[in-house]
């Protein structure tokens, strides 16, 4: 079953929603350079708000370790994603700090950076075509990857099936593609779990 994380969510009503969908996981941002950037205090706020059977994905750009960890030894997050330059001993000293899993993102233009995404030591790979660009890339290019990963980058209701259907990844992460005029879409996040299920349980809708 392909796993599905809503990322970028900041409202209540929000996770009232993902608490009826039950994705795997969803993500709060804490990058200051995203609109969708959430405090400590509101990350929490929500958290206090979600199913527990859903797992909180932070992510990261080049955030102080001590700032991560503590996220994550305190509960708010479950799962740390890095999206900056975090180099593996980054990545392998925050894991042995708080024994919590370790995703590492890549951006994904060529058969190098597929290759930088197959060596890392991270639990989990994710890969894109920026931080939250929500452009899609070639994802010819990931038939090339040993690895599971969580697909990113422009991913929607119009193209999530040509995904799955193309290189089945372990999972898909979507942020824009389930928003109108910047903010979560309801109906788009619905159909988007729905179209995903569907797929992966092999029925139509």
């Amino acid at each position: 079953m392909t796993k599905i994380k809503l990322c970028g969510l900041t409202r209540a009503c929000d996770i009232e929603t993902v608490n009826q969908l039950k994705p795997d996981y969803i993500g709060f941002v804490f990058w200051p350079k995203s609109k969708r950037n959430l405090s400590k205090e509101q990350a929490k706020e929500l958290k206090s708000l979600l199913d527990p059977e859903i797992q909180v994905i932070g992510v990261f750009v080049d955030e102080n370790m001590d700032t991560v960890a503590n996220l994550l030894e305190e509960g708010i997050i479950d799962i740390a994603q890095l999206h900056g330059s975090e180099d593996e001993e980054y990545i392998e000293t925050l894991r042995n700090r708080t024994g919590k899993i370790i995703f590492k993102a890549f951006t994904i233009k060529d058969l190098d950076a597929v290759e930088r995404a197959n060596a890392s030591n991270a639990d989990c790979v994710l890969v894109d075509s920026g931080k939250g660009s929500g452009v899609a890339f070639d994802w010819n290019l990931l038939k090339e990857m040993k690895r599971p990963y969580l697909l990113a980058g422009g991913l929607s209701l119009s193209n999530v099936e040509e995904a799955i259907t193309l290189i089945k990844p372990y999972g898909v992460d979507v942020s824009s593609g389930i928003e109108s005029d910047g903010k979560k879409d309801v109906k788009k996040m619905i159909e988007f779990v729905n179209r995903v299920r569907c797929l992966a349980s092999g029925k139509e809708e």
